[in-house]
C-alpha cells in the first residue's frame, strides 16, 4: 500500500469530488446505541489509497452527496460490520446504504474455522498487517479530531477493498458466496429491526 493521503471535510463532501469505483465505508459515533448516540465522523476510501473523513455536526440531519454516493446502486459498499454502519447512516442521515459487502459476514461465512472475526485480526491474517484499535473508543464528537483519531479512522477503511477481494476467494472456492449474498441484502431489514426496537432479539430462535 502506498502512503495513505488523509483529507479531512466537514459535514458532506463537496459538489466536485469525484470518487470513482468502489469505496469502503465506515464510521464513528459518540457510542454503540443507534438512538442514544450521534453519529460524528464519516469514513471513506477508495481504491486508490484515499481517504476521506467527514465530520457531522451535532443534529445534522442531511448530507446530499453522502447520500447520493451511497444510495447509487452501482459501486460496492464495503464495510465492516454493516449492520451499525448502515443504521447510524440511515438513523441520523435518512441515507439508505445500497449494494453492501460486509466483511464481518463474509468472514464468518467464509473463515468457520476461527471465531475471530474482527477487522484487527483480518487484517493480520489476510493482509500481514497490524493496526492499532486504540483510538475506537476516543471522543469522536470533539471539534477538531486529533492526528491520532485520523489516522485510527482512515486504517478502518483503506484495508477493506483488500480484506473483500481475500474473502471473496474463499467464498467462491467454499460455494458461499450466494449465501454470503442472500445475508448482505437482509442487513437493511435487520436495520429496521434494530431502529424499531428488535436489537437483542433474534427473530429466529424458537424462543
Amino acid at each position: 500500500m502506498t502512503k495513505p493521503q488523509i483529507i479531512l471535510f466537514k459535514n458532506d463532501i463537496p459538489d466536485d469530488l469525484v470518487i470513482e469505483g468502489d469505496i469502503a465505508i465506515d464510521t464513528e459515533a459518540m457510542g454503540l446505541s443507534f438512538k442514544r448516540d450521534r453519529l460524528c465522523a464519516i469514513q471513506i476510501a477508495d481504491a486508490n489509497d484515499n481517504a476521506y473523513i467527514i465530520q457531522i455536526e451535532k443534529n445534522q440531519q442531511k448530507a446530499p452527496n453522502l447520500k447520493k454516493l451511497f444510495e447509487s446502486k452501482e459501486a460496492v459498499k464495503i464495510l465492516h460490520y454493516a449492520r451499525f454502519d448502515v443504521a447510524m447512516l440511515y438513523q441520523y442521515l435518512n441515507i439508505k446504504v445500497e449494494n453492501i459487502f460486509c466483511t464481518k459476514i463474509a468472514s464468518k461465512i467464509a473463515r468457520t474455522y476461527t471465531d475471530s472475526h474482527g477487522l484487527k485480526e483480518l487484517c493480520r491474517e489476510l493482509l500481514s498487517v497490524q493496526i492499532s484499535k486504540q483510538q475506537q473508543s476516543s471522543d469522536w464528537g470533539a471539534e477538531n479530531l486529533t492526528k491520532e483519531q485520523q489516522i485510527y479512522s482512515a486504517s478502518d477503511v483503506l484495508y477493506l477493498h483488500k480484506i473483500r477481494d481475500k474473502l471473496s476467494i474463499m467464498l467462491i472456492r467454499e460455494d458461499r458466496l450466494d449465501l454470503a449474498k442472500d445475508c448482505f441484502k437482509f442487513i437493511h431489514s435487520r436495520m429496521r429491526l434494530d431502529l424499531a426496537g428488535w436489537e437483542s432479539v433474534d427473530i429466529f430462535s424458537h424462543h
